[in-house]
């Protein structure tokens, strides 16, 4: 999947039109997620900023993500997608406001696997308002076009969630 060039300025634009922030949390992408929203002129009205958490213990200290769950399933998997788009709402919370959507990548870029996960898996977390789902991804490719690829699904997951919901919803 490519996104479409456009993709993340239309995000922005539809996040300030509705003045709602969003928080990233990275782990295989490193940084590419929010570094797509940030090329967008603007995006810091709407860009808390981004926790790439790369080691898993990262995803402890810095995001709230339960050490028994990355103890028993590693750091690839949807319970931790879901933990760290929460967690990371909170963690760059503006003046004590959480960020009003929270957006996580993690999964196995290659070349090896991790966690007993293949190459391409891939799960987004997606927080807002109260509710907090995982997205499966199973992706292919080398090691720079899964992380494309799931910046691409990322931005196309967080604009579903802004077609879904109604304008006056922030929370």
């Amino acid at each position: 999947m490519t996104a479409h060039p456009d993709a993340a300025a239309a995000l922005v634009a539809a996040l300030t039109a509705r003045h709602l922030t969003i928080a990233v949390a990275e782990s295989l992408t490193g940084g590419l997620l929010v570094a797509e929203l940030v090329r967008i002129p603007g995006a810091s009205a709407v860009v808390a900023g981004g926790v790439v958490a790369y080691q898993t213990p990262l995803k402890h200290t810095l995001l709230g993500v339960d050490e028994t769950l990355l103890a028993e399933h590693g750091a690839v998997h949807p319970e931790v997608a879901r933990q760290m788009a929460t967690g990371v709402r909170t963690a760059l919370a503006v003046a004590g406001r959480p960020a009003d959507i929270g957006i996580a990548t993690t999964g196995v870029a290659g070349p090896d696997e991790q966690d007993g996960q293949s190459v391409g898996t891939v799960y987004l977390g997606l927080a807002f308002g109260d509710k907090v789902r995982a997205i499966p991804i199973t992706l292919t490719g080398d090691r720079a076009e899964i992380r494309a690829q799931t910046v691409a699904h990322a931005i196309e997951a967080v604009s579903a969630l802004m077609e879904s919901t109604k304008p006056g919803i922030t929370e």
